[in-house]
């Protein structure tokens, strides 16, 4: 039965977390930026351990879903730092990183600093970089004189309401960018990406495998998928590879 609780990580900001109990490598989903751990790729994932017996943890990073504190505090760094929290206080073991959007690149970041526990990693429109790449690079010249003079930019979303972009997010970024060199991850990576994708470039996981030191990489591209990859076909890939990377890796 799934355990939930919540963890303070120190400054009275408190992590929301739902764990799994079982054998093997412990699922990790990782979500996106403003998305949480209630949403249905994470659900599925819950649903394809709790059918074999496999543990599972998802959580919400602060300012996400049912943590605490304010999304606009938050940074990949902070975010990152907030995952590995809840990881090493949750779980014990070998770790299958699942990572969607911004969480794949978090996953990438978590890799690198728990290689000896990590045994592979799934990202799905895995967006590495993003906060330069896809923000700070397509804005306007208006758009950053808006930044550099209230610190923040509201940006609307096809997703819901309009979300705060900040300029701490954007320089703190600056300080995780893993795509200007190999990335030294050796693990069976696979990275699932729809070419329709409106908000990562389906290129982005070519760059991504290209750069990293893994000779186990795979991609699969979905011509018709959109970013969220979260219709039923869409799902099922998702539970197929994350079973084969369970099952060759001893869970």
């Amino acid at each position: 039965m799934e355990q939930f609780g919540r963890l303070d990580r120190g400054d009275g900001v408190e992590l929301a977390w739902a764990r799994l109990p079982g054998e093997g490598p412990t699922v990790v989903f990782l979500p996106g930026y403003n998305s949480d751990m209630a949403g249905s790729k994470a659900t599925v994932l819950r649903d394809l351990c709790a059918a074999r017996g496999w543990p599972m943890l998802r959580l919400d990073y602060s300012g996400h879903g049912e943590s605490g504190g304010a999304f606009t505090d938050g940074t990949i760094g902070r975010w990152t730092a907030d995952a590995r929290l809840v990881i090493d206080r949750q779980t014990s073991g070998k770790l299958l990183l699942v990572g969607s959007s911004m969480g794949g690149w978090i996953a990438l970041l978590l890799a690198r600093i728990m290689a000896a526990r990590v045994v592979g990693l799934v990202g799905i429109a895995a967006a590495p970089d993003f906060t330069e790449t896809m923000m700070w690079d397509t804005m306007m010249p208006a758009e950053r004189v808006t930044m550099a003079r209230l610190g923040y930019l509201n940006v609307p979303s096809e997703y819901g309401e309009p979300y705060r972009v900040t300029m701490g997010l954007i320089e703190e970024g600056r300080n995780h960018l893993v795509l200007g060199g190999p990335i030294p991850i050796t693990c069976p990576v696979r990275l699932l990406q729809g070419q329709r994708d409106p908000d990562v470039p389906w290129e982005t996981a070519l760059r991504l495998a290209a750069a990293l030191d893994s000779t186990d990489v795979e991609i699969r591209l979905i011509k018709d998928g959109d970013h969220r990859l979260s219709r039923p076909q869409d799902l099922a890939i998702l539970a197929g590879t994350v079973a084969t990377l369970l099952g060759k890796d001893g869970g």
